[in-house]
Protein backbone atom coordinates (compact mmCIF):
# COMPACT_ATOMS: atom_id res chain seq x y z
CA UNK A 1 0.00 0.00 0.00
CA UNK A 2 1.38 3.40 -0.92
CA UNK A 3 0.26 6.91 -0.08
CA UNK A 4 -0.23 9.41 -3.16
CA UNK A 5 1.09 12.80 -3.41
CA UNK A 6 1.03 15.91 -5.44
CA UNK A 7 -1.74 18.31 -6.31
CA UNK A 8 -3.88 15.39 -8.52
CA UNK A 9 -5.57 12.35 -6.57
CA UNK A 10 -6.26 9.10 -9.14
CA UNK A 11 -8.96 6.84 -8.55
CA UNK A 12 -9.33 3.53 -10.62
CA UNK A 13 -7.21 1.19 -12.06
CA UNK A 14 -4.07 1.88 -14.30
CA UNK A 15 -2.57 -1.59 -15.29
CA UNK A 16 -2.18 -3.55 -12.30
CA UNK A 17 -1.87 -0.37 -10.14
CA UNK A 18 -5.17 0.36 -8.09
CA UNK A 19 -6.27 3.97 -6.93
CA UNK A 20 -8.29 4.52 -4.10
CA UNK A 21 -9.43 7.17 -1.25
CA UNK A 22 -9.44 6.10 2.80
CA UNK A 23 -9.57 7.57 5.85
CA UNK A 24 -6.07 7.61 5.82
CA UNK A 25 -5.86 9.77 2.45
CA UNK A 26 -5.16 8.40 -0.90
CA UNK A 27 -3.38 5.10 -1.67
CA UNK A 28 -2.16 2.64 -4.03
CA UNK A 29 -2.16 -0.61 -4.03
CA UNK A 30 -1.15 -3.38 -6.80
CA UNK A 31 -3.46 -5.97 -8.21
CA UNK A 32 -3.12 -9.17 -7.40
CA UNK A 33 -3.58 -11.89 -4.84
CA UNK A 34 -4.90 -15.57 -5.07
CA UNK A 35 -8.34 -16.85 -7.14
CA UNK A 36 -11.54 -17.22 -4.82
CA UNK A 37 -11.87 -20.37 -6.09
CA UNK A 38 -9.02 -22.25 -5.78
CA UNK A 39 -8.98 -20.57 -1.80
CA UNK A 40 -12.04 -22.10 -1.58
CA UNK A 41 -11.32 -25.59 -2.58
CA UNK A 42 -7.75 -26.03 -2.23
CA UNK A 43 -6.43 -28.03 0.91
CA UNK A 44 -3.60 -25.72 1.42
CA UNK A 45 -5.89 -23.00 2.50
CA UNK A 46 -7.42 -25.06 4.84
CA UNK A 47 -6.62 -22.46 7.66
CA UNK A 48 -7.91 -19.54 5.65
CA UNK A 49 -11.33 -20.76 4.61
CA UNK A 50 -11.45 -21.42 8.84
CA UNK A 51 -10.49 -17.96 10.11
CA UNK A 52 -12.38 -16.33 7.20
CA UNK A 53 -15.41 -18.14 8.66
CA UNK A 54 -14.72 -17.41 11.91
CA UNK A 55 -14.22 -13.45 10.55
CA UNK A 56 -17.54 -13.86 9.40
CA UNK A 57 -19.32 -15.03 12.08
CA UNK A 58 -17.46 -12.11 14.19
CA UNK A 59 -18.56 -9.80 11.62
CA UNK A 60 -22.32 -11.17 12.12
CA UNK A 61 -22.24 -10.84 15.86
CA UNK A 62 -21.01 -7.22 15.81
CA UNK A 63 -23.93 -6.23 13.66
CA UNK A 64 -26.18 -7.85 15.68
CA UNK A 65 -24.73 -5.95 19.36
CA UNK A 66 -24.75 -2.18 17.08
CA UNK A 67 -28.14 -2.96 16.05
CA UNK A 68 -29.39 -3.70 19.37
CA UNK A 69 -27.61 -0.88 20.76
CA UNK A 70 -28.56 1.51 17.48
CA UNK A 71 -30.50 4.19 19.46
CA UNK A 72 -27.42 5.34 21.33
CA UNK A 73 -24.79 4.34 18.73
CA UNK A 74 -26.70 6.92 16.48
CA UNK A 75 -25.12 9.74 18.17
CA UNK A 76 -21.64 8.17 20.01
CA UNK A 77 -19.50 6.11 17.33
CA UNK A 78 -16.64 6.29 15.78
CA UNK A 79 -15.82 6.04 11.55
CA UNK A 80 -13.63 2.51 12.57
CA UNK A 81 -16.12 1.23 15.47
CA UNK A 82 -17.99 -1.55 13.01
CA UNK A 83 -14.13 -2.76 12.53
CA UNK A 84 -12.70 -2.30 16.18
CA UNK A 85 -15.59 -4.30 17.07
CA UNK A 86 -15.57 -7.07 14.93
CA UNK A 87 -11.85 -7.49 15.91
CA UNK A 88 -12.85 -7.99 19.58
CA UNK A 89 -15.84 -10.27 18.41
CA UNK A 90 -12.63 -12.51 17.26
CA UNK A 91 -11.33 -12.21 20.28
CA UNK A 92 -14.34 -13.70 22.20
CA UNK A 93 -14.77 -16.38 19.46
CA UNK A 94 -11.12 -17.18 19.90
CA UNK A 95 -12.04 -17.85 23.54
CA UNK A 96 -13.87 -20.86 22.78
CA UNK A 97 -12.20 -23.84 24.02
CA UNK A 98 -14.87 -26.42 23.10
CA UNK A 99 -15.81 -25.80 18.96
CA UNK A 100 -13.56 -27.05 16.46
CA UNK A 101 -11.15 -24.19 15.14
CA UNK A 102 -13.36 -22.83 11.88
CA UNK A 103 -16.57 -23.74 13.69
CA UNK A 104 -15.83 -21.47 17.38
CA UNK A 105 -18.71 -18.86 18.02
CA UNK A 106 -19.08 -16.25 20.29
CA UNK A 107 -21.88 -17.95 22.25
CA UNK A 108 -19.38 -20.80 23.54
CA UNK A 109 -16.45 -17.97 23.44
CA UNK A 110 -16.14 -15.27 26.49
CA UNK A 111 -18.48 -12.25 25.54
CA UNK A 112 -16.74 -10.88 29.03
CA UNK A 113 -13.90 -9.35 27.26
CA UNK A 114 -16.09 -7.12 25.14
CA UNK A 115 -16.31 -5.24 28.58
CA UNK A 116 -15.05 -1.71 28.57
CA UNK A 117 -15.47 -1.68 24.75
CA UNK A 118 -15.56 2.13 23.81
CA UNK A 119 -17.52 2.97 20.71
CA UNK A 120 -16.03 6.31 20.19
CA UNK A 121 -12.49 6.51 20.55
CA UNK A 122 -12.55 9.97 19.59
CA UNK A 123 -14.50 9.93 23.38
CA UNK A 124 -13.70 7.36 25.45
CA UNK A 125 -15.70 6.93 28.47
CA UNK A 126 -13.14 6.21 30.67
CA UNK A 127 -11.27 9.68 29.79
CA UNK A 128 -15.02 11.64 29.93
CA UNK A 129 -17.03 10.74 32.77
CA UNK A 130 -15.60 10.00 36.21
CA UNK A 131 -18.74 10.14 38.31
CA UNK A 132 -18.52 6.92 40.41
CA UNK A 133 -21.27 4.30 39.15
CA UNK A 134 -22.48 0.93 39.80
CA UNK A 135 -23.57 -1.44 36.72
CA UNK A 136 -25.77 -3.99 37.81
CA UNK A 137 -26.80 -7.38 35.60
CA UNK A 138 -29.56 -9.20 37.36
CA UNK A 139 -30.63 -12.11 35.24
CA UNK A 140 -32.84 -13.41 36.96
CA UNK A 141 -35.09 -10.33 36.96
CA UNK A 142 -34.32 -8.87 33.80
CA UNK A 143 -32.78 -5.59 35.35
CA UNK A 144 -29.81 -4.41 33.53
CA UNK A 145 -29.00 -0.99 35.75
CA UNK A 146 -26.82 1.49 36.24
CA UNK A 147 -26.61 3.73 39.56
CA UNK A 148 -24.79 7.39 40.05
CA UNK A 149 -24.68 9.01 43.50
CA UNK A 150 -24.98 12.68 43.79
CA UNK A 151 -22.16 14.70 41.50
CA UNK A 152 -21.21 17.85 40.63
CA UNK A 153 -21.17 18.26 36.35
CA UNK A 154 -17.99 19.99 36.12
CA UNK A 155 -15.82 18.40 38.25
CA UNK A 156 -16.63 14.86 37.23
CA UNK A 157 -17.72 15.42 33.66
CA UNK A 158 -14.67 16.01 31.42
CA UNK A 159 -16.59 17.77 28.50
CA UNK A 160 -15.31 18.87 24.66
CA UNK A 161 -15.64 23.13 24.75
CA UNK A 162 -18.37 24.65 24.21
CA UNK A 163 -20.37 22.05 26.20
CA UNK A 164 -23.09 23.66 28.34
CA UNK A 165 -25.64 20.52 29.12
CA UNK A 166 -25.25 16.75 29.24
CA UNK A 167 -26.77 14.13 29.99
CA UNK A 168 -26.14 10.25 30.59
CA UNK A 169 -27.57 7.57 28.71
CA UNK A 170 -27.74 4.06 28.82
CA UNK A 171 -28.94 0.93 27.26
CA UNK A 172 -29.59 -3.48 28.33
CA UNK A 173 -29.39 -5.20 25.42
CA UNK A 174 -29.93 -9.41 25.76
CA UNK A 175 -28.48 -10.61 22.16
CA UNK A 176 -29.13 -13.88 20.69
CA UNK A 177 -25.98 -14.44 17.98
CA UNK A 178 -27.02 -17.46 16.51
CA UNK A 179 -30.36 -16.29 15.78
CA UNK A 180 -29.58 -13.06 15.14
CA UNK A 181 -31.90 -10.95 17.59
CA UNK A 182 -31.84 -9.15 20.18
CA UNK A 183 -34.12 -7.04 22.87
CA UNK A 184 -33.33 -3.95 24.13
CA UNK A 185 -34.14 -1.16 26.39
CA UNK A 186 -32.63 2.10 26.31
CA UNK A 187 -32.81 5.10 29.40
CA UNK A 188 -31.82 8.88 29.43
CA UNK A 189 -31.80 11.53 31.98
CA UNK A 190 -33.41 14.98 31.13
CA UNK A 191 -30.53 17.92 29.75
CA UNK A 192 -28.77 18.69 32.56
CA UNK A 193 -26.44 21.52 33.46
CA UNK A 194 -23.15 21.23 33.30
CA UNK A 195 -21.95 23.30 35.99
CA UNK A 196 -21.33 23.49 39.48
CA UNK A 197 -24.44 22.64 40.61
CA UNK A 198 -25.11 19.00 42.03
CA UNK A 199 -27.10 16.37 40.33
CA UNK A 200 -29.39 14.22 41.87
CA UNK A 201 -28.50 10.64 42.20
CA UNK A 202 -29.21 8.74 38.85
CA UNK A 203 -31.16 5.65 38.47
CA UNK A 204 -31.44 4.14 35.17
CA UNK A 205 -33.02 0.64 35.03
CA UNK A 206 -33.35 -1.19 31.25
CA UNK A 207 -35.20 -4.25 31.61
CA UNK A 208 -34.99 -7.26 29.34
CA UNK A 209 -36.04 -11.07 29.24
CA UNK A 210 -35.91 -12.35 32.81
CA UNK A 211 -34.28 -15.50 33.48
CA UNK A 212 -32.31 -15.43 30.28
CA UNK A 213 -29.92 -17.58 29.02
CA UNK A 214 -28.48 -15.16 26.24
CA UNK A 215 -25.53 -12.78 26.68
CA UNK A 216 -26.48 -9.27 28.10
CA UNK A 217 -25.05 -6.38 28.02
CA UNK A 218 -25.12 -2.85 29.79
CA UNK A 219 -23.94 -0.20 28.03
CA UNK A 220 -23.36 3.72 29.59
CA UNK A 221 -22.73 6.94 27.77
CA UNK A 222 -22.91 10.88 28.14
CA UNK A 223 -24.19 13.19 24.97
CA UNK A 224 -22.74 16.93 24.70
CA UNK A 225 -25.18 19.76 24.16
CA UNK A 226 -24.74 23.55 23.46
CA UNK A 227 -27.49 26.26 24.50
CA UNK A 228 -27.90 29.00 22.42
CA UNK A 229 -30.53 31.04 22.63
CA UNK A 230 -32.54 28.71 24.73
CA UNK A 231 -32.36 25.75 21.97
CA UNK A 232 -30.41 22.92 22.73
CA UNK A 233 -27.87 21.24 20.30
CA UNK A 234 -25.95 18.35 19.89
CA UNK A 235 -22.43 19.02 19.59
CA UNK A 236 -20.49 18.73 17.17
CA UNK A 237 -22.90 16.18 15.58
CA UNK A 238 -22.03 13.30 18.71
CA UNK A 239 -18.64 13.18 17.41
CA UNK A 240 -17.41 13.82 21.50
CA UNK A 241 -20.23 11.54 22.84
CA UNK A 242 -18.44 8.43 24.81
CA UNK A 243 -20.28 5.22 25.13
CA UNK A 244 -18.76 1.85 26.54
CA UNK A 245 -20.01 -1.68 27.49
CA UNK A 246 -19.50 -1.24 31.48
CA UNK A 247 -20.74 -4.69 32.74
CA UNK A 248 -21.16 -7.96 30.47
CA UNK A 249 -22.71 -11.22 31.15
CA UNK A 250 -21.93 -13.78 28.81
CA UNK A 251 -23.50 -17.36 30.82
Amino acid sequence: MARQKGIIKLKGTIGDITFYKTQDGHLAREKGGIEASRIASDPAFQRTRENGSEFGRAGKAGKVLRTALRALLLNSADGRMVSRLTQSMVKVIQADITSVRGLRNVIDGEAELLTGFEFNIRGKLGTSLFAPFVATIDRLTGEIKVDLASFIPSNMIAAASGTTHFKIISAGAEVDFEAESFVASNSETAILPWDVTPTVAISQTNMITPNSTKPLFLALGVEFYQEVNGTMYPLKNGSYNPLALVQVSGL
